[in-house]
């Protein structure tokens, strides 16, 4: 209070002037129709609201994140548990995609088999340690019997050994007791296959005398009265000899890529070994020479297919310039010049004209014009009548036989 009391004056200059300025303020207003006090006030309080809010945000996401860890634990079980619902699902729908390529493939494989066949799913495998055998959905309800055969569009997988109602037993490649005549594809090497028991199958009774090639194919043959022939059974993966036959080891091809669906034949149809395919053997040649190409053809000629056609009408050309026809000449006629280039020929037009033949009659002379003197005939010195001597007739010429040609 002293110091008000000290400064009262000025205390009161302020007073005024500060309450003169927010009248001022509050009557004034801006460009946008806004009172100039509010804008005053909002640019001095903006600043501070923005530092405090800055504070308190940091302040409280600090808190929350760091210190209350209210939930997580639920949100990560929840969190897990939708990723393996996901993971499951995702699985099923390849699972699914799959199947349907798979059928997908069996059916467009069926449509274009010559053989009668059916659809059957692998329902279940034998309960032995070493048993290779698997069972089908499809019995002797369906039309399956025992001794049929079992396939896939890569290759053959078995052969039915019992057919119930409902479901049938198959005995699969790679077991030891089975057996199907096969042929090469390359070589047409006859042999027996058998299973190993493994992942790999034995050809016998091929003898070391015989080629077989690694990579090579195998088919059936057809002679085991199971499997039409033609149907893929594996690539050879190993050729040695042996004794008392080679032996050749191969990788089935039916059941490289798992058994989820499979065919029976009801009805088998042969079929061709396919062909070996050719290597790729493109060979770029060079154009020939411009000495050795063939010559233009000339006025006339066209198209000329071979060097016959081609040296016919060269010869034409020859005795349409030299004037002579071929197969009209008598014998002893001078033949045309074969040694003269026609064009030249042609261009120069001094080719020498055709004889005429020997032994052919002149045409006879025109008649002579009443009141002239014949030829030869003397002058007279008065007129008197004119005795007509008969002139013999030509005699038609005489037909000569064709003549080719003389090269």
């Amino acid at each position: 209070m002293e110091l008000l009391n000290r400064y009262r004056n000025v205390t009161v200059l302020l007073v005024v002037i500060l309450a003169q300025l927010v009248l001022l303020g509050y009557q004034v207003r801006s460009g946008q129709d806004v009172r100039l006090i509010r804008v005053w006030a909002v640019t001095a309080v903006t600043p501070v609201a923005k530092v405090i809010e800055s504070v308190r945000s940091t302040t409280t996401g600090w808190v929350g994140k760091y210190i209350w860890l209210r939930g997580v634990a639920d949100e990560n079980k929840r969190l897990r548990a939708e990723t393996g619902k996901l993971k499951l699902s995702n699985q099923y729908l390849q699972s699914e995609l799959q199947s349907a390529n798979r059928v997908q493939a069996l059916a467009a494989y069926q449509a274009r088999s010559p053989s009668q066949t059916a659809l059957a799913r692998v329902i279940g495998t034998g309960a032995g340690a070493n048993s290779r055998v698997v069972f089908i959905d499809r019995g002797s309800h369906g039309g399956v019997m025992r001794g049929m055969a079992v396939i896939t569009p890569d290759g053959i997988v078995g052969k039915v050994i019992a057919a119930y109602p409902t479901a049938s037993q198959v005995l699969l490649i790679d077991d030891p007791t089975f057996a199907a005549g096969v042929i090469s594809q390359k070589h047409r090497v006859r042999g027996t296959v058998r299973g190993l028991g493994q992942s790999k199958c034995m050809v016998d009774y091929v003898q070391n005398e015989e080629q077989v090639d690694p990579g090579e194919w195998f088919y059936t043959s057809g002679d085991d009265g199971v499997f039409p022939k033609g149907l893929p059974v594996g690539s050879v993966a190993v050729v040695r000899p042996g004794n008392p036959g080679k032996q050749v080891f191969l990788v089935p091809s039916g059941l490289q890529g798992g058994l989820e669906e499979v065919l029976v034949v009801l009805e088998g149809a042969h079929q061709p070994i396919p062909d070996q395919p050719l290597a790729n053997t493109a060979v770029r040649l060079q154009p020939p020479p411009a000495e050795a190409a063939a010559p233009p053809p000339g006025p006339g000629e066209g198209v000329l297919a071979t060097e016959a056609d081609r040296l016919r009408a060269r010869y034409q050309r020859l005795g349409q310039v030299q004037g002579h026809k071929f197969g009209e000449g008598a014998p002893g006629s001078k033949p045309p010049d074969f040694n003269l280039n026609p064009d030249e020929a042609a261009a120069r037009g001094s080719t020498p004209a055709a004889a005429a033949p020997a032994g052919q009659n002149a045409a006879p002379a025109a008649p002579p014009a009443p009141g002239a003197p014949a030829a030869g005939s003397k002058p007279e010195s008065a007129p008197g009548p004119v005795q007509e001597t008969p002139k013999p007739s030509p005699s038609p010429p005489r037909p000569t036989a064709a003549k080719p040609p003389n090269p």
